[in-house]
């Protein structure tokens, strides 16, 4: 999980993200996000809607699991980004870590977060 300092609080903050940021579309997620100058370390949240789970036990795995391959790439992390991951696809689960990790990897190398 990541730290406190680098999670959204409220639900009025992603409202900017959502009206400004830029979208980086995948298979079975997005990355939307934007830098934000008035922080000084990245935000992030994690989507995942009913429509990929009715299981609250199954979006909190997928949740968890993309919160941790954020963790291990937050060394690359330098500017202070507002950035969100919506999942489309309940696959997400049966993904191997590695896989997952690339694919998260590749969608920050392209929005060049990292």
């Amino acid at each position: 999980m990541i730290s406190r300092t680098h999670r959204f609080h409220g639900y009025g903050s992603l409202r900017f993200l959502y009206k400004n940021g830029h979208t980086v579309r995948g298979p079975l997620l997005s990355l939307k996000y934007a830098q934000n100058p008035r922080r000084q370390a990245y935000r992030m949240a994690v989507v995942v809607s009913k429509k990929v789970s009715k299981s609250a036990v199954v979006r909190n795995s997928i949740r968890r699991r993309i919160y941790e391959t954020v963790r291990l790439l937050e060394g690359g992390i330098t500017k202070p980004y507002d950035i969100v991951f919506t999942v489309f696809h309940e696959q997400v689960t049966e993904l191997s870590s590695d896989k997952l990790h690339n694919m998260i990897h590749e969608q920050l190398k392209q929005a060049n977060i990292i």
